[in-house]
């Protein structure tokens, strides 16, 4: 059985726990203290981050890596698309996400600096409103159909009150967008109780 070591309010390990129950597979989830976590975490993963995936020898890290690997093994339903060139392109989006957006959540989760802050804030604000027309027409990020980017994203959009972050009118089709994901039902199961007291 595979198990994912999670940090309760840790975004990155939401994705894994999401993309698990999307899944609908067996697995073990064991919630780890991110102030004081176990000294097997290091053991597993030399940047002593979460989340981390044992499946039997195999031991992962970094939450993408972890999504797309559980997705291969499991491809009912399929997240990544079936095209290269179209997962090629997946891949270099959630690089995006990381680069550009999700750098800036470590500043507010990690950092105590008001003026450090608010810029972060800021700059994921800015991001995502200029995500903000995909959705006018796309019910997904890549269309109809659920796939990784938006379980990449969705940490964020659910923490976004949580970080003090608002959104202008211009990015309404983007807080429509959050809302499609946060109604999935494995979307909900996939909190945790520190989670869910996130978002009014």
């Amino acid at each position: 059985m595979m198990v994912l070591y999670s940090g309760t309010t840790c975004p990155f390990s939401q994705r894994c726990r999401f993309v698990l129950f999307e899944k609908g597979m067996d697995f073990e989830v064991r919630d780890v203290d991110l102030f004081q976590k176990p000294d097997d975490i290091m053991m597993m993963n030399p940047y002593g981050q979460l989340p981390i995936l044992v499946d039997r020898d195999l031991i992962l890290y970094e939450s993408n890596i972890i999504n797309e690997y559980i997705d291969e093994r499991f491809p009912h339903p399929q997240l990544m698309p079936a095209d290269p060139v179209m997962r090629a392109r997946v891949r270099l989006m959630l690089l995006t996400f990381e680069r550009e957006l999700f750098v800036h959540v470590q500043t507010l989760e990690n950092v105590s600096r008001q003026a450090e802050h608010e810029a972060a804030a800021k700059h994921i604000a800015d991001q995502l409103t200029q995500l903000a027309p995909i959705f006018a027409h796309n019910k997904y990020m890549l269309g109809d159909d659920f796939t990784m980017p938006d379980i990449a994203l969705a940490p964020l959009l659910w923490r976004l009150e949580h970080y003090g972050i608002s959104l202008p009118k211009a990015a309404a089709p983007l807080s429509k967008y959050a809302e499609r994901i946060f109604s999935r039902p494995k979307y909900i199961e996939a909190l945790t109780p520190s989670e869910k007291v996130m978002r009014r």
